[in-house]
């Protein structure tokens, strides 16, 4: 099993309707045929001195290997997602098997 988690901080100030728009695109990612297991959120409402809940939006997929995570980096509907940069000022990953 490969696991990809990805944590996206959006821009501050975008409209309803671009934040609806990448729900929509990160939604799309869990879709990629390669992708086993998907979920996507924002921070659950948790408090602990160790919990960072500094993101708006976290996506985690899990794979049956790392050759489909390499075909989920490619596939065009990950790469149209990939065009929503400009929604959000910061992306952390975090990859393991």
């Amino acid at each position: 099993m490969f696991v990809h988690c990805v944590y996206f901080w959006l821009k501050p100030g975008i409209t309803d309707a671009e934040k609806q728009q990448f729900i929509q695109g990160v939604n799309s990612l869990t879709k990629i045929s390669s992708v086993r297991h998907g979920w996507v959120g924002p921070p659950a409402d948790t408090s602990r001195e160790v919990i960072d809940r500094s993101y708006s939006y976290g996506l985690v997929v899990a794979f049956d290997d790392e050759a489909g995570h390499d075909a989920y980096q490619i596939d065009p509907i990950h790469d149209r997602f990939r065009e929503l940069h400009h929604l959000w000022t910061g992306v952390k990953i975090y990859d393991f098997e």
